[in-house]
């Protein structure tokens, strides 16, 4: 990968926090330019270019070159960088000198080719458990991307790192052969939810009705027990009259 852009920047004598934030005032961030043995410089760089840079396609495996004035060029890449956690604006960067002649060691991410036939015609579930590869080779050689045609797998397919089809004369990949990069998994059982009943679906209990006759009193007269009661003593009375 040939270097396609290139960063000016200014040595930073200042250091601190209080700098640090004058300098991202005036719309640049502190940067830091270090590796292969050399004394770290501190610069400042324009943040546009730097995000430029990580959202090009190589990203950050980009090799480019940073000019200051003109005392010194460095070709570097992007190590790490801060951004702001809550406006996500970057905050600094550190940028790593290499030589283009030494091979290095690389992340490379995953790209999927085409749609599987487990996935477009059986709904399966394309499952991708690697999404970078870590690959060495030289800094002019690291591929933006590694390609994985997915079209003849079926359910239950995957794909291991040893099947991947790759130039092996710009690049070496590093992974376990046998480690598996993608598969396409079944599709997913619909849950079947049970209607829940509504309260007119509720039988309603059978009404218990007990065996025999109940006598009721009615208003206004006596209990039967009573009157048969009344009924014996006149009997008994009538009886010792004669």
């Amino acid at each position: 990968m040939a270097t396609q852009f290139e960063l000016e920047a200014e040595e930073r004598d200042l250091r601190g926090k209080n700098n640090a934030g004058r300098l991202r005032r005036k719309g640049m961030i502190p940067a830091v330019i270090y590796g292969q043995g050399k004394e770290a410089r501190s610069v400042s760089v324009d943040p546009k270019k730097i995000s430029e840079i990580l959202h090009s396609e190589s990203g950050h495996n980009s090799i480019f070159k940073v000019v200051i004035g003109k005392a010194a060029t460095f070709t570097v890449m992007i190590k790490s960088y801060q951004l702001d956690p809550v406006k996500g604006r970057l905050l600094h960067a550190d940028l790593l000198t290499i030589a283009l002649d030494k091979k290095m060691k690389f992340k490379v991410p995953i790209e999927v080719v085409g749609e599987s036939a487990g996935v477009k015609s059986d709904g399966g579930i394309m499952d991708i458990i690697k999404r970078e590869i870590e690959v060495e080779c030289l800094p002019g050689n690291v591929p933006a991307n590694i390609k994985v045609n997915v079209e003849h797998l079926k359910i239950n397919d995957h794909i291991r790192v040893a099947e991947i089809d790759y130039d092996k004369t710009k690049f070496q990949i590093l992974e376990d052969p046998d480690q598996t990069v993608l598969t396409v998994l079944p599709p997913r059982a619909e849950e079947v939810i049970a209607p829940v009943p509504t309260e007119e679906a509720v039988p309603a209990e059978p009404e218990v009705i007990k065996k025999g006759k109940v006598e009721e009193a009615v208003e206004g007269e006596e209990p039967p027990k009573e009157k048969e009661r009344e009924r014996e003593k006149e009997k008994e009375k009538e009886k010792e009259k004669k």
